[in-house]
């Protein structure tokens, strides 16, 4: 028996050590006042996020965009996949990247710059009035967000949104983005008929 306890906590440790915390940190648009209220104007959302963690380090990346119609992914697109070249191999325990999105004249575009290089940019077409999407990420109240590292599985870490309807004919948009609901049931358990999410899986190659 004490044998087979022994086991069950070395396969427990295994999955903890398998399986790290990422820890997020994020800066907001632009400090420049006067810059910040023209990005408001014309729908530009920019944020920068920090990954930090030692599992991170020597990884590659994948950042994709996903659209979800009547709860169903319809489309995903590669915004960036570091995995090309070993040129874009993580090298450090952070990696800061800087997002870029834009809602206007019917059309989503994102944008993904990281210290040594930018992406190619993406185009979506929007179901709803331009100024209807917002741009939530999953911090909340706090300065800091942790997910799981998996190699496996993307992660969202942006959902571009339309509001969630309440009864009173009033519109929600944090109730959905910080919900325990997950990002890819928005759809149907929130009855969002189309929204888009940002994901980024960390990978061996």
């Amino acid at each position: 028996m004490k044998r087979f306890t022994f086991l069950l906590c070395i396969a427990f440790l295994s999955i903890t050590f398998g399986q790290e915390k990422i820890k997020v940190t994020s800066v907001y648009g632009s400090e420049n006042k006067e810059v910040q209220a023209l990005l408001d104007f014309e729908n530009i959302y920019i944020q920068t996020l920090t990954f930090h963690g030692a599992t991170i380090k020597g990884k590659h990346y994948e950042v994709t965009i996903s659209e979800y119609e009547n709860g169903n992914l319809v489309r995903t697109e590669t915004l960036f996949d570091g995995s090309e070249s070993d040129y874009f191999r993580n090298q450090s325990n952070t990696l800061p990247l800087t997002f870029f999105f834009k809602m206007a004249d019917g059309k989503f575009k994102g944008f993904l710059r990281g210290e040594r290089f930018g992406s190619k940019k993406v185009y979506f077409d929007l179901k709803s009035e331009s100024d209807m999407y917002v741009l939530k990420d999953f911090f909340g109240s706090s300065n800091e967000w942790f997910f799981t590292s998996d190699t496996n599985k993307a992660t969202a870490i942006f959902a571009i949104i339309t509001p969630k309807i309440n009864p009173d004919g009033s519109g929600s948009y944090c109730e959905v983005a910080q919900s325990d609901v997950a990002p890819e049931r928005f759809g149907t358990h929130f009855l969002i008929p189309h929204y888009f999410l940002v994901s980024i899986r960390f990978k061996e190659k």
